[in-house]
Formats: structure tokens, C-alpha cells, sequence
């Protein structure tokens, strides 16, 4: 049932179990194919980006292969059902799905990535 939870770890860990009718962290509206086809765009637009860095990375196809699996995942979850389903629960923080970890995740890599590289663009040549 929504919003029914199951311990994992006493005080830390849930799982619960969130019909996510909006947008990343429950923002931005609740029509879902306003959503999907917003997320589309999104993503198309950083696949284009993506394609025109020329020489990624390892770093960066890891990054960019969660980003776009997370996005696809949740795509098809909004598509299908008319919402996300959520259910990592910290308590702490918004309920959340493996698809929305995969997300930050790799673009947490991403941004780590770039502040490498521009790092070392800056660095004067010996």
C-alpha cells in the first residue's frame, strides 16, 4: 500500500512505498507526460553534449551510462504507471528509487570529472 513502510535497519533504513506522481524530488508539476517528455528533452540534449566531448573518458561513459539508465528507468516507470516508484527511505531525506541514486550519482561523476580536467587545463606547463 502507499506510504506503507518495512524496516530494514532500525532508525536508519526503510523501505517505503511512494506513488511519485512529480518531478525530481517531488518538484516540478504532477502531469507525467509533461514529465517524460520534459526528462526526454533533457536527456537527448546531454546525450548530444555528451557525443560532442569527443574524448570521454572512462570516468565518463561510467557516468553518463547511469545518468542515462536512471533517466530511461524513470522514463518508463512515468510512462507505464503514471508515476515513479519510489521507496528508499533514510527518513532523512526524500523517499527516493535506485534509478534517482544512479542519477546523482553519475552526475556527481560528471561534475568531479570536469573539475579534474579543468584543473589540470588551467595548470600551467612545466
Amino acid at each position: 500500500m502507499p506510504d506503507e513502510s518495512r524496516i530494514v535497519i532500525p532508525h536508519l533504513l526503510y523501505l517505503t512505498y511512494v506513488q511519485n506522481t512529480h518531478g525530481a524530488f517531488g518538484l516540478f508539476g504532477s502531469h507525467p507526460l509533461l514529465l517524460a517528455t520534459f526528462a526526454s528533452i533533457v536527456l537527448i540534449g546531454f546525450f548530444l553534449w555528451y557525443r560532442s566531448t569527443g574524448n570521454a573518458g572512462f570516468t565518463t561513459h561510467i557516468a553518463f551510462g547511469m545518468i542515462l539508465g536512471g533517466a530511461i528507468g524513470n522514463i518508463a516507470d512515468r510512462m507505464r504507471l503514471s508515476y515513479v516508484v519510489d521507496f528508499i527511505d533514510f527518513r532523512v531525506w526524500p523517499v527516493f528509487n535506485v534509478a534517482d541514486s544512479a542519477i546523482s550519482v553519475g552526475v556527481i561523476l560528471l561534475l568531479i570529472r570536469m573539475l579534474i580536467h579543468d584543473k589540470r587545463k588551467a595548470a600551467p606547463a612545466p
